[in-house]
């Protein structure tokens, strides 16, 4: 946390903590002494409760900027010794 201050002081200095917030440095809200709240700015808080994106879209994204067979990789390679081949255990159903 780049910043620390009480309520009390915040209230006198809320114009200068929001522009600290904005320019990036989040600043800590205490109460006698105790964290109680967190002063982000919109673009930080924005990126915190973005909705995140799954495996699956993280995947098709790469794949469609990235051409593998340009890059020389090839995932069958890179995988092959990743899996074990073993039937795995007995089960008792």
């Amino acid at each position: 946390m780049s910043r620390r201050h009480s309520i009390a002081d915040a209230r006198n200095n809320l114009p200068e903590l929001v522009r600290q917030a904005e320019s990036g440095k989040p600043v800590e809200l205490t109460r006698r002494g105790e964290p109680v709240a967190v002063l982000l700015g919109r673009k930080e808080y924005d990126r915190l409760t973005a909705p995140s994106r799954t495996f699956g879209d993280a995947w098709e994204k790469f794949s469609r900027s990235v051409d593998l067979r340009q890059a020389n990789i090839d995932p069958d390679e890179i995988f092959a010794d990743v899996r074990d081949d073993a039937p795995g255990r007995d089960a008792s159903l």
